[in-house]
C-alpha cells in the first residue's frame, strides 16, 4: 500500500473513531444510562453532566494507564521475581543483591555527583548567558549558537566530545583539543597556576558554597529547635538528606584539594582523559552541561525579560550598581523559574545514559544508574536486579516531579 494512502486511512480511522466514540458514548449516557425523562429527569440530567467530563477524559486516562502505570506495576513485580527460577516470587532478594554490589554504589555516588554539578553549572551558565546576551547587539546570534547543542542528540554530542578527549601516541600529532592544550604546558609557573592553583581555588570556593547552602538548608530546623518558628515536619528528612549530601561533597572537595596539591602531573605526555578515575566523570558531565546550558538560557532569558522595568528603574534611581541590580532585583524575581529549570535538568541527569554508554560504557568508575540498569537487563539478562535499579531511578525522580507539580499549582493559584 502506498504510504500516502496508508496515512490517509490512518487519519480517517483515527478521527472517525474519536468522533464515533464521543457521539455513541454520549448517546448511551443520555438515552440509556441516565435518560432525561420521567419523574427522575432532573436528577438524571445532573448525574449525566457529572459523568460526561470523564467520558472525554477516559481515552487519555486509559492511554496514560496503559503506557505509564502498567509498566511501573510490571517493573515492580519483575523486581520481586527471579528469572532463573522461572519468574518465581523472591521478595526483596533482588534489592539485597543490588545493595550488596559495589557497582551499584559506584553508580549511586556518581549520580549524586552529577546531580550537584550538572544542574548547578547548566543553570548558572544559562543565567549568565541570558543576562549577557540581552545586553549586546548581536545577542540573538549568540543565543542561537549557545542553543545549537540542544539540537544534537546525546549520542552525537558524546561522539563530538570523544574526539575532543581523543588520545594519540606521543610521537603522533594530537587531534584531541584537550591533549593539544595539555602538551603546550611544560611544568613551569603557568602550568602550576593553571593545573594546580586555579583548580584548588575552584574546589575551595565550591566547598565553601556547599557549606553555606548546607547551613541554609538546616537553618529552619536549627531555628525551630531554639524556639524561633516551626519547621514543617515533612521537610525535615529532605533537609537532613540535603545537608548530608553537602557534607559528602565538602569531604570530596577537600580530599581532591589535598590529592591535587601533592600530585605529580605528567607534563609532556598525552593523557587518556576518560580513563582517569573521578576526573573522568567531570569530563562526561561537561557534555551534558554543554547541551543543557542552551535550554536554561532560553527559559531564563524569557523570565528576565518579563521582569517589570519599574523595579529596575527604581533600583537605578536608588544608586544600585549592575551587580546589585542583577543579584538583588532580578534573581529574586525569577527564582521560581530558576528552580523549575534546575529541577528539570535534575530529572534529565537522573536518567542520563547515552553519554556514559557512548563514551566509557560505565568503565573506569564512571557507572551511573541508567547504565547499571542496562547492563543488568540486557547484558546479564537479570531482570530482577535490573528492574530493582529501575525502581530506584523512579523513586529518585518522583519527589522532583511532585515538587515541580506543586510549584506549578502554587504559581497558578
Amino acid at each position: 500500500m502506498h504510504p500516502a494512502l496508508q496515512g490517509l486511512i490512518t487519519i480517517i480511522v483515527g478521527v472517525g473513531g474519536c468522533v464515533g466514540y464521543f457521539y455513541f458514548s454520549n448517546q448511551f449516557l443520555d438515552k440509556v444510562l441516565f435518560p432525561a425523562t420521567g419523574e427522575n429527569a432532573g436528577r438524571n440530567i445532573n448525574r449525566a453532566n457529572q459523568v460526561r467530563p470523564w467520558l472525554f477524559l477516559f481515552p487519555a486516562l486509559f492511554a496514560l494507564g496503559l503506557y505509564l502505570a502498567y509498566p511501573v506495576v510490571a517493573t515492580l513485580w519483575l523486581s520481586l521475581t527471579d528469572r532463573d527460577a522461572g519468574g518465581a516470587f523472591v521478595g526483596l532478594a533482588n534489592y539485597r543483591q543490588m545493595f550488596g554490589e559495589s557497582k551499584f554504589w559506584e553508580a549511586m555516588s556518581n549520580n549524586m555527583l552529577w546531580l550537584i554539578v550538572v544542574p548547578a553549572f547548566s543553570t548558572g551558565f544559562g543565567l549568565l548567558a541570558a543576562q549577557l546576551t540581552d545586553r549586546i547587539s548581536w545577542g540573538n546570534i549568540a543565543k542561537s549558537l549557545i542553543f545549537m547543542p540542544m539540537a544534537i542528540s546525546f549520542v552525537g554530542a558524546a561522539v563530538i566530545w570523544k574526539l575532543v578527549y581523543d588520545t594519540r601516541p606521543a610521537d603522533q600529532d594530537q587531534i584531541g583539543v584537550l591533549n593539544a592544550v595539555w602538551l603546550s604546558f611544560d611544568g613551569g609557573v603557568m602550568s602550576t597556576l593553571v593545573f594546580k592553583i586555579v583548580p584548588i581555588l575552584i574546589l575551595a570556593v565550591f566547598a565553601g558554597l556547599t557549606a553555606y547552602f548546607a547551613y541554609q538548608t538546616l537553618r529552619p530546623v536549627l531555628r525551630a529547635e531554639k524556639g524561633h518558628g516551626k519547621a514543617a515536619w515533612w521537610a525535615l528528612p529532605l533537609r537532613v538528606v540535603a545537608a548530608l549530601c553537602g557534607a559528602w561533597l565538602i569531604w570530596l572537595s577537600l580530599r581532591s584539594i589535598i590529592s591535587l596539591f601533592f600530585a605529580t602531573l605528567p607534563y609532556g605526555e598525552p593523557q587518556t582523559w576518560l580513563t582517569i578515575p573521578f576526573w573522568n566523570s567531570f569530563f562526561l558531565m561537561a557534555v551534558l552541561v554543554w547541551i543543557q546550558t542552551g535550554f536554561a538560557m532560553v527559559i531564563l532569558s524569557a523570565a528576565i525579560r518579563g521582569i517589570p522595568e519599574e523595579t529596575i528603574e527604581a533600583a537605578v534611581i536608588d544608586g544600585a550598581n549592575p551587580f546589585q541590580i542583577f543579584f538583588k532585583i532580578k534573581v529574586p524575581q525569577i527564582m521560581g523559574t530558576i528552580v523549575v529549570v534546575w529541577t528539570t535538568i535534575t530529572i534529565v541527569v537522573l536518567k542520563v545514559f547515552d553519554i556514559v554508554f557512548a563514551m566509557t560504557n560505565g568503565q573506569w568508575e564512571t557507572q551511573v544508574l541508567a547504565n547499571y540498569m542496562y547492563d543488568k537487563l540486557f547484558r546479564a539478562n537479570d531482570w530482577g536486579v535490573g528492574s530493582a535499579s529501575a525502581m530506584v531511578i523512579m523513586l529518585l525522580v518522583t519527589p522532583i516531579l511532585v515538587w515541580n507539580v506543586y510549584n506549578a499549582r502554587k504559581e497558578t493559584r
